[in-house]
């Protein structure tokens, strides 16, 4: 498996973070992983990877909410 790509998404305007996201979402095939740092926990997202095939999973940090995302079934 290879390391997980991480976007620090902090401090951004919407709809800037959730647009970086998406964008990224080409980079989580073939078993990678995409680790988003949000300073809170993004739900609009989820309802989004969940259509297009992805599962999600945050925890709460001290530096904010992580979010990792991989393409469901990899």
């Amino acid at each position: 498996m290879n390391a997980p790509r991480v976007l620090d998404l902090r401090g951004l305007q919407p709809p800037e973070p959730m647009e970086r996201a998406l964008e990224a979402l080409d980079l989580v095939d073939g078993g990678a992983t995409l680790e988003l740092i949000l300073e809170r926990e993004p739900h609009p997202l989820y309802r989004i990877l969940a259509r297009n095939g992805y599962t999600a999973a945050a925890r709460w940090e001290p530096d904010g909410c992580r979010v990792t995302i991989r393409k469901s079934g990899a």
